[in-house]
C-alpha cells in the first residue's frame, strides 16, 4: 500500500482534484481509499437513526451494517485527534490511499495552489511537498509544477512520488 497526500489551504481545489483523479487512478487497474481530515465537527449520521441515537446515548464506537455497507464510528470523547501514522493503520489494504488535507502530516504531498485564493504557497516551508498542481506558472517553485487541468500528469506524479505506507507509519 502506498500512500501521497494532496495538500493545500481551504478553496485550492484538493476535493475537486480527488473526485478526478479516482476514475483515472481506477481505470489504471488501481484499488483506491482516501483518508480527508476535517477542521470542523462532521457528522456521518441522521438524528433518529439507531445508529445516531447509539452514539448520542454514549457507545463509544457504533459500527452499522447493511448489504450494501459497513460504517464503523468512534467518537473521540474529549481524547486527542489520532495522529495520521494511525489512522492510516485503520484502513483496509488498496495500492494507493490519497490523503486529502493533513499538511502537516509525514507523508510525501502534492500542494494544490490556485492563484486567485491569494494565499502563500506551503512547498517552501515543507520538504515532503514533492510536486504543485497550480492554475498559474510558478518559476519560483523549487518542485516540479503541473498544470491543474492536467489529471493525467497529476496521476503520474502522484503514483512515482507515492510512498510505502511503512515509510510513514513504521514497520
Amino acid at each position: 500500500m502506498k500512500v501521497i497526500g494532496l495538500a493545500g489551504w481551504s478553496g485550492a481545489g484538493k476535493t475537486t482534484l480527488v473526485k478526478k483523479l479516482i476514475p483515472v487512478l481506477i481505470a489504471r487497474g488501481l484499488t483506491v481509499s482516501t483518508l480527508k481530515h476535517a477542521h470542523h465537527a462532521f457528522d456521518v449520521d441522521k438524528p433518529g437513526k439507531d445508529s445516531y441515537e447509539h452514539r448520542l446515548a454514549g457507545a463509544t464506537e457504533v459500527l452499522i451494517s447493511s448489504d450494501n455497507r459497513w460504517a464503523l464510528m468512534h467518537e473521540l470523547r474529549d481524547a486527542p485527534e489520532p495522529p495520521i501514522t494511525e489512522l492510516l493503520q485503520k484502513l483496509s489494504p488498496v495500492d494507493l490511499v490519497l490523503i486529502e488535507g493533513f499538511k502537516r502530516g509525514p507523508h510525501p504531498k502534492l500542494e494544490i495552489h490556485r492563484a486567485a485564493n491569494g494565499k502563500p504557497l506551503l512547498s517552501p516551508g515543507d520538504d515532503m511537498i514533492v510536486a504543485i498542481a497550480a492554475d498559474v506558472a510558478l518559476p519560483e517553485a523549487k518542485v516540479p509544477v503541473i498544470g491543474l487541468d492536467d489529471i493525467q500528469a497529476i496521476a503520474e506524479v502522484l503514483l512515482a512520488k507515492a510512498a510505502p505506507v511503512e515509510s510513514v507509519v513504521g514497520p
